[in-house]
């Protein structure tokens, strides 16, 4: 497997341990059986609960751009120092984004955001051949 699609799978795995805590933490903030059922008149998400859903949903946003141009690279077989690079770039950003996020840090934080959306950049334009 080529380094960008184990970039792209550690990504996904990192997704899926991020809805792992998210569920976790809403268990904990609003107990099993109201978790478990229709969540229709929940109440408001408790501070620590809402950051971990804007956790997931800032990573899967991410997501979104990156696994296409991974996938579309792959089929198109364009590999090369920037596709690798810019997959490295955007998944281990994430870890440190979600670090960063889950410990509150509000001022490093959308660096690693930004490292994250340059190695998505990185991956469009080699898919393009701009780089």
């Amino acid at each position: 497997m080529s380094v960008e699609l184990s970039m792209l799978v550690y990504s996904t795995a990192l997704l899926i341990v991020l809805v792992l805590v998210q569920a976790t933490v809403g268990v904990q903030a609003q107990g099993l059986q109201p978790m478990a059922g229709p969540r229709d008149d929940l109440p408001p998400p408790k501070p620590f609960q809402a950051r971990t859903k804007r956790l997931v949903d800032n990573h899967r946003e991410g997501l979104t751009m990156f696994a296409p141009l991974v996938l579309i690279a792959a089929l198109a077989h364009v590999s090369d120092y920037w596709t690798v690079l810019g997959a490295q770039l955007f998944f281990y950003s994430r870890v440190a984004h979600a670090m960063l996020y889950l410990t509150g840090e509000p001022t490093i934080r959308p660096l690693a955001w930004v490292v994250g959306m340059a190695g998505t950049l990185m991956v469009l334009l080699a898919v393009l051949g701009l780089i």
